[in-house]
């Protein structure tokens, strides 16, 4: 077969199906193979339980509890990865039927971004909530695309979907409002007539309300009232949401570095050029003026709320958190810039929605490039403990220490080998997100267990101030031993080191 009519024929929805499954596979093969427990996965290894109810994400529990056979939540990582990116596969598959009846490779390409989000490679990285997350937005894109036969099944079914892809993941939210505007955007493409609009946006509303009540009586009960608390309204609301969506937009332009920053550039065109296409073709539906008029304000409003959807509900809280797993909403901004984009090349010539690769594999780079800088911190974090554990082991006075408290001190320049990766990949840093030398949870591995974090009692950082000598002094901490407790004080890392090699 030549090679031109592989990439223009049509492809069949096995076909698509292996596609999806090679490239969903691909792009998390890094967080694979470094294998690298991260953050909240060391305590929730330890305690082996469900703790998920109380962040109003009662399903997580309900999932682990069927997956491993238990009633608790053993790590099993990563078999719930290998079945969450297998039902990826085939929710991307659906989207792409739903927007393309029938697809070629090209069209296959669009789709993509929702798992080739950048910032999603830290929801992956959790070899617990991982696949928690990654299901969240398999239910989100099964809710948007489900088409019943009766429209009490469609009602219930997409409703019960969203409601379930709420209570794994509070954010996937985001993302449905998110792909409610690019299946306005859709329509308008389509020329759906006006009451086919009217239809589908109040059919959607309905089943966001519906979805949200679902949740709310089954899951939202379960949830501790310090995780729902919102901002205060009374106290310039606007002025908050205002800075931390600027602090959000401030993480995501550490992605725009180098030559990623000529690839989206050329994206963001080719989408501008696919939008002012698609507004051709309000004035083709002849409808009157003022429906033509509002039409056309509703399609440019999608790209403003899009951009708001990036951190979505988490500008609401009192408690913001602008860490790269709250950036769902990103992979829906870039899938309409796909969209668009594949709008406008399509116009051109056939072939050339193929160019949609270009960025995808910059995404993919970015992701190999991940992978190895959780390999350093694998070797990092082990050498560590090798470090702190030997040094507890070979003195019987902290052996037999009833209690050890750990201080942490935060910083981003604890792992010395990624600098030059860091440098050059700026954004590697945010998503990597680790700004401490050791946690405590990590210690029992070792079989020391006789040590906590100072949150449980704040005075190892007071002993470090107070002159007591040192038991032992390294690169990285000092540990002081008083009476039958010890203390381990983290030192500042060094600035300005050079590597030398």
């Amino acid at each position: 077969m030549r090679a031109s009519a592989f990439f223009d024929r049509e492809l069949s929805q096995r076909q698509v199906v292996l596609f999806f499954l090679f490239a969903t596979t691909l792009y998390i093969l890094p967080l694979l193979l470094a294998d690298f427990p991260y953050i909240d996965d060391n305590w929730r290894t330890l305690a082996a339980g469900n703790v998920w109810a109380g962040q109003g994400r009662l399903f997580m529990d309900w999932l682990y509890k069927a997956l491993t056979f238990t009633g608790a939540a053993p790590n099993i990582s990563p078999l719930t990865m290998l079945l969450a990116t297998l039902a990826m596969s085939l929710a991307l598959t659906r989207m792409t039927f739903h927007y393309f009846p029938e697809p070629t490779l090209a069209c296959c390409l669009v789709p993509l971004p929702l798992w080739y989000n950048p910032f999603l490679l830290q929801n992956l990285s959790y070899q617990y909530d991982g696949a928690g997350m990654a299901l969240s937005l398999v239910a989100v894109i099964y809710a948007i695309t489900f088409g019943g036969t009766s429209r009490i099944q469609r009602w219930l079914v997409a409703s019960v979907l969203l409601a379930l892809a709420i209570g794994l993941y509070q954010i996937s939210l985001n993302v449905f409002l998110g792909l409610c505007c690019v299946e306005l955007l859709r329509a308008v493409h389509l020329r759906l007539p006006w009451a086919e609009l009217w239809r589908l946006a109040g059919w959607k509303l309905a089943q966001l309300v519906l979805g949200i009540s679902i949740y709310a009586v089954t899951a939202y009960p379960f949830t501790d009232s310090t995780r729902t608390e919102l901002l205060d309204f009374s106290a310039y609301p606007l002025l908050q949401i205002g800075i931390n969506l600027g602090r959000v937009m401030e993480k995501v332009a550490l992605l725009f570095h180098s030559g990623y920053t000529a690839v989206f550039v050329v994206l963001l065109f080719c989408a501008l050029f696919g939008g002012v296409r698609m507004g051709r073709q309000i004035r083709l539906c002849r409808e009157p003026p003022a429906k033509g008029l509002l039409l056309s304000v509703g399609c440019l409003l999608t790209l403003p709320l899009l951009v708001l959807l990036v951190p979505g509900m988490t500008l609401l809280f009192r408690d913001f958190n602008e860490g790269a797993r709250t950036l769902m909403g990103f992979g829906v901004l870039l899938m309409l810039l796909f969209y668009l984009a594949s709008i406008e090349l399509k116009s051109l010539h056939s072939r050339l929605p193929l160019l949609l690769a270009i960025p995808l594999l910059a995404t993919l780079s970015l992701s190999f490039a991940y992978g190895r800088v959780l390999t350093m911190e694998k070797t990092f974090a082990s050498s560590a403990l090798y470090s702190l554990s030997h040094d507890i082991s070979s003195h019987r006075e902290l052996r037999d220490a009833k209690r050890i408290y750990m201080s942490v001190t935060y910083s981003d320049r604890w792992l010395a080998s990624a600098t030059g990766t860091f440098k050059q990949l700026p954004v590697l840093r945010y998503l990597l997100n680790i700004d401490y030398f050791i946690l405590a949870e990590n210690l029992p591995s070792a079989g020391i267990t006789n040590v906590v974090a100072e949150r449980e009692r704040r005075n190892a950082t007071r002993v470090g101030y107070q002159g007591f000598p040192a038991l032992v002094d390294s690169l990285y901490y000092r540990i002081y031993l008083i009476g039958d407790y010890g203390f381990i004080v983290m030192k500042e890392p060094p600035h300005g080191r050079l590597l030398q090699w």
